[in-house]
């Protein structure tokens, strides 16, 4: 797969560096690093490779078409080290927001699962956007589980009106696209299968998990955007509670400890996720344990690099 950045220790700085908190709003693709000038001895040395984009060895980029949607989509997949055809079946975790998610958590299981062995190996597949679609555009549409009349959205796309609510028919492209395609490919474990969401990608885990728990084993839900459209997957929580007393879920619940509201801004992520926690808590349902994690110091732009770490962790447990 081909990246035009190099990922080097700048990594967290730049991606960080990408989000655009006042929507939570995409995050968005990375930046290019410049090299400094070659000196003249150097220069001489430059062959036709130099300044050709980075790739990330082990990684695949799938375009899968969505026919419901009638779309296509960018699939991302990394192998681990010392993957084979003929070896065991691996579990499989699904990231959301791709262009940031993916090469991030991907360097952090190579980095602990590589030395300490504190993270097993597993099949990465990275969620990315639409093709053609801006990654605001394509997350909006296909994150969202309705359409929030009551504010006021622009579309980073020219001639386009923002569309919302969509995460229906995207879970189904999930489902019946990008699942069993992972399924034929590789030699994937998919009942040890993992969902992991940031922001809007958490607010359409949350939707998964309340639509059909039982697609992915472990879901880990970071900073959800639980404010949206009047709180309204407090409500769709509360149906579920009234048809269902099961939900086989392990679910790990995270919120940076500074998303809390300011000024005139009633968007407090700490209280909503403790609430939404104690509502799925209250209802006791067969088979559903919850953990939620607050990281004190961390806010929604900064907190995923620390929470992937500690869920990845708990996800897929190397040995000890």
């Amino acid at each position: 797969m081909l990246f035009r950045s190099t990922i080097c220790a700048a990594l967290r700085a730049l991606v960080l560096s990408t989000l655009a908190l006042p929507a939570f709003a995409a995050f968005a693709a990375f930046a290019t690093f410049t090299a400094p000038a070659a000196s003249a001895a150097s220069a001489a040395s430059i062959t036709q490779q130099d300044g050709a984009p980075y790739t990330l060895t082990g990684t695949t980029v799938l375009t899968v078409h969505a026919k419901e949607l009638e779309r296509d989509y960018q699939v991302f997949v990394s192998l681990p080290p010392g993957y084979a055809a003929n070896g065991p079946s691996l579990p499989v975790v699904v990231v959301t927001d791709a262009d940031y998610a993916f090469p991030l958590t991907r360097a952090i299981a190579a980095r602990i699962g590589g030395h300490s062995k504190a993270i097993g190996p597993f099949i990465l597949v990275g969620l990315s956007y639409a093709v053609g679609d801006t990654p605001e555009y394509s997350r909006r549409r296909d994150y969202t589980p309705s359409t929030d009349t009551s504010e006021t959205y622009t579309s980073d796309m020219p001639g386009r009106t923002p569309r919302f609510g969509e995460a229906e028919g995207y879970r189904r492209f999930i489902a019946g696209n990008v699942l069993p395609l992972i399924a034929e490919r590789y030699r994937a474990d998919m009942t040890r299968t993992v969902f992991v969401g940031h922001s809007y990608g958490s607010l359409l885990g949350t939707h998964i998990l309340l639509s059909s728990p039982a697609l992915f084993g472990k879901y880990v839900l970071s900073s959800p955007s639980l404010w949206y459209d009047h709180h309204i997957m407090f409500a769709r929580e509360k149906a579920y509670a009234a048809g269902h007393r099961e939900l086989q879920a392990d679910v790990f619940f995270s919120v940076g400890g500074l998303e809390v509201a300011r000024g005139d801004d009633d968007t407090h992520m700490v209280r909503d996720l403790r609430n939404f926690d104690t509502a799925l808590k209250a209802h006791r349902y067969a088979g559903l344990r919850t953990q939620l994690h607050v990281y004190e110091g961390k806010d929604h732009l900064d907190v995923f690099p620390d929470m992937i770490t500690n869920a990845l962790k708990w996800a897929v447990p190397g040995r000890k």
